[in-house]
């Protein structure tokens, strides 16, 4: 997509479907993985707290406490998001040449 701003300004492009760039990505992960680690923690504390209160509120947050680290585990090593198809700004057309042949191809060709 090629977007104008202004008559004098330059073209600008966009690529939409680039992928995301690995730093972004893995901060994301490790972003994704301390959240559910936080919500174990959390967890594993309700467990403890709700023990001699309500034992089957206790019981489930046991068992969140400890299926959580595996999921969060299998989440934080999924890897990079595989991109669905090639971006349509892709020229798929034949272009012109941007110059025009020299005399001596031109001359060549004849």
């Amino acid at each position: 997509m090629r977007l104008r701003r202004g008559k004098s300004d330059p073209a600008v492009f966009r690529i939409t479907g680039a992928r995301q760039g690995l730093h972004d990505d893995v901060r994301g992960r490790e972003r994704r993985y301390v959240i559910s680690m936080m919500v174990r923690t959390l967890a594993v504390v309700l467990t403890v707290a709700l023990w001699n209160v309500s034992r089957p509120v206790a019981v489930v947050a046991l068992v969140l406490g400890a299926v959580l680290p595996y999921v969060a585990v299998v989440i934080a090593n999924a890897g990079r998001e595989n991109v669905p198809s090639l971006p349509s700004t892709f020229i798929t057309r034949d272009t012109p040449p941007t110059l025009p042949p020299s005399a001596g191809e031109a001359h060549n060709r004849n």
